[in-house]
């Protein structure tokens, strides 16, 4: 018998070259205004789950951040992290397991809450690590994350993409693709999860200049990892075309920029008996024509004038 090929998941990002950039940013002094907003979020969103989780895994998220919200919060008893940066090139405490976000060496059941904030957007094969994490946990585990949604940066995309039309004939990819926020809750099925629950949120940063905010990105190690980049050096005639372009376009009264940070929360529980499940086809106790105070009509009659 034949045996099926595996299909490989498509390279969106050079994760060798994110691991560059990423040293790169510690390299310059990390702009951490963003993780750090994100944590505070993540720490209140998991202070309205009444529970305690005895082990957490930090996901690849960059720095003490999310970490160091999790320990004032309490209610965490030990968290380990994951980074793709061996501990040379990185500051964090221990516990900490040196892996990719792509391939996790935790066993089965091992984990009562699975965190990430700002990590999972770089990945290649986004529904693959779903399904590894909903495997790691426990019965009833909780995931939680945050990833960098589509409408992000949208200012920049514009205004590059106008620079280089104008310019070079021609627009190559500078910022990535983002996953849309109506397909990650279908993904999160897909995997295994149960009561999954997407949302979004946007947050606008100020900016005297499109080059500060560049330099802010560099910070971030959140600079253009797409495989598919175009290789030559960017010209300067394109990149001040950029910044006027931003001004002119995406300028408060005051004169500042404005740049947008999409940041989308997904959740979901490890499958549990104890779930709320939906109900049975036929189970329900109530007519929904009762309920909407009209008449029931069966599928075998034509509805009359109204009455």
């Amino acid at each position: 018998m034949a045996e099926h090929p595996v299909l490989a998941s498509p390279v969106i990002f050079d994760r060798a070259l994110l691991r560059r950039r990423r040293r790169r940013a510690g390299a310059l002094g990390p702009a951490t205004f963003l993780i750090d907003r994100v944590a505070d979020d993540l720490a209140d969103r998991l202070a309205a789950v009444l529970r305690r989780f005895e082990l957490a895994l930090d996901l690849g998220t960059p720095g003490e951040a999310v970490r160091s919200a999790l320990a004032r919060l309490g209610t965490v008893a030990t968290v380990v992290a994951t980074d793709a940066i061996s501990p040379c090139d990185t500051v964090r405490r221990r516990p900490l397991v040196i892996a990719d976000e792509e391939g996790l060496p935790f066993r089965d059941g091992a984990l009562d809450l699975v965190v990430s904030a700002l990590a999972l957007q770089f990945v290649n094969d986004l529904p693959g690590v779903f399904v590894q994490v909903c495997r790691m946990l426990k019965p009833d585990g909780l995931f939680l994350a945050a990833l960098v949604g589509g409408e992000t940066l949208t200012e920049l995309r514009q205004s590059f993409a106008m620079a280089e039309s104008e310019i070079e004939a021609g627009i190559s990819p500078r910022v990535a693709p983002f996953a849309d926020v109506r397909d990650l809750g279908g993904l999160l099925q897909r995997a295994g999860f149960a009561l999954p629950v997407v949302d979004a949120d946007r947050l606008t940063a100020r900016y005297d200049s499109a080059f500060v905010l560049m330099h802010d990105l560099r910070r971030m190690g959140a600079t253009n990892v797409l495989h598919d980049r175009r290789r030559a050096p960017l010209k300067r005639a394109t990149l001040m075309r950029m910044a006027e372009i931003y001004r002119e376009r995406f300028a408060d009264a005051d004169g500042r920029l404005r740049a947008t940070f999409e940041i989308v929360w997904l959740s979901g529980w490890a499958p549990h008996p104890s779930q709320q499940q939906p109900l049975k086809p036929g189970s329900a106790r109530t007519r929904l024509a009762d309920a909407l105070g009209t008449r029931e009509i069966s599928a075998g009659d034509k509805a009359g004038p109204p009455r």
